[in-house]
């Protein structure tokens, strides 16, 4: 365009845009509109400024009737929100956040925003929104776990804390409060790990050695789906036999993100089932390119989780072997490491988590009691020493 034209507060800002500039009640105002920057298109622009102008002075100018979609539209009300439906809101606070947040959390908020909250409170104005709208929003989903309406409840909280920053509303009814509602105990958990057989028949019918390859290794690192998919062979240590997990990717990520926690980015010792899956995984795709698993239907990087679940399927019907999503590999790996006496500190490492936490509240029962000669070893080092001081 030659540079940017610019005509009393009237500037072509990109090849379809034209920024005009005001003031109204104190503040610098900038909208866009969108019309190409030609010579008649900025002098209609110009005039429309006038326009505004004059209702300013006039008292008669109506920002939210005038920029209907600026972000600014509610700003001068009277009242905070004022007229302002949660769902237009919503759906512009949850674009503003592709850019802040991985892929894979925004595909669940946008989820939340369109399938839960916009249906149920879309209609009620932002400034009238109260914790009884929201009460009966979680009431309304008697199905729903309270996992579930925590999460929900997780998204409308950051959206109503943005809009208290940005002036919208005067208070968040969701600030220091969730709705939760008893819950029956559930009778069995999520924890449903492959016995030694099973995982014996499972890598016997692969069809193809990365299948089998990809098992192998899952089962003896307790790596998540989206992590193993990741995987660089950069990304491993041969020499001090680790893998450094540092990213992982999802379906709905165009691209390997990094973890959601800092714990998750780790170093997770290589055993020697999974470095003998990696030696054998070598061969076939180290010349290939970075990452270590490839679909070898398509010898190309597997797009993210979920194209593995159809493989992992067949083969666990191939099997014969009672079906378990992917991720029970991770807590087969789990249950195998502490039923043999690893320590729960050390697993909890390997797994990505910040403490032993989830590792006893998952896992304990596969947490073997004391053996009849714990503390012997303590006893043997530090009860001699006690007795040649007594002596």
């Amino acid at each position: 365009m030659g540079g940017k034209r610019e005509r009393s507060g009237v500037t072509a800002i990109s090849k379809n845009s034209i920024q005009i500039t005001f003031t109204y009640k104190g503040v610098l105002c900038r909208e866009r509109i969108k019309l190409q920057p030609t010579p008649a298109n900025l002098k209609r622009v110009a005039l429309h400024r006038s326009a505004i102008l004059h209702a300013i002075a006039t008292g008669t100018f109506d920002y939210a009737v005038t920029f209907p979609d600026s972000t600014r539209r509610f700003k001068f009300s009277e009242e905070k929100g004022a007229g302002y439906a949660l769902e237009v809101y919503l759906e512009s606070w949850v674009e503003k956040q592709k850019q802040h947040i991985k892929s894979s959390t925004w595909d669940g908020y946008r989820k939340i925003v369109y399938n839960a909250l916009i249906p149920k409170i879309g209609r009620i104005y932002l400034n009238d929104l109260k914790r009884s709208d929201i009460r009966k929003l979680c009431d309304d989903m008697p199905d729903a776990s309270n996992k579930r309406l925590s999460n929900i409840q997780s998204v409308l909280r950051s959206s109503l804390r943005d809009a208290l920053d940005d002036d919208l509303i005067e208070t968040n009814p969701l600030h220091d409060w969730t709705y939760s509602r008893k819950e029956a105990p559930k009778p069995t958990d999520d924890v449903d790990p492959f016995s030694i057989e099973e995982q014996e028949a499972i890598l016997k019918y692969c069809k193809h050695p990365q299948h089998e390859n990809l098992i192998r290794f899952a089962l003896w690192t307790g790596l998540r789906t989206s992590e193993l998919v990741a995987l660089l062979w950069g990304d491993i240590d041969w020499i001090r036999g680790v893998i450094k997990v540092q990213r992982g990717r999802t379906q709905v990520a165009k691209e390997a993100e990094e973890p959601k926690t800092r714990r998750s980015t780790r170093e997770v010792k290589i055993l020697s089932p999974a470095m003998e899956a990696l030696k054998n995984q070598k061969n076939l795709t180290y010349l290939e390119g970075k990452e270590i698993f490839l679909n070898p239907h398509t010898n190309n990087p597997w797009g993210g989780d979920q194209p593995i679940r159809s493989a992992w399927e067949t083969v666990l019907k191939r099997a014969g072997v009672r079906y378990r999503r992917p991720y029970q590999t991770r807590h087969t790996y789990a249950s195998m490491m502490l039923s043999s006496g690893e320590s729960p500190i050390w697993v909890a490492s390997q797994m990505g988590h910040a403490d032993t936490a989830m590792i006893y509240r998952n896992y304990g029962r596969w947490i073997p009691d004391a053996s009849p000669d714990a503390g012997n070893k303590a006893v043997e080092i530090f009860g001699k020493k006690a007795k040649k001081k007594a002596a």
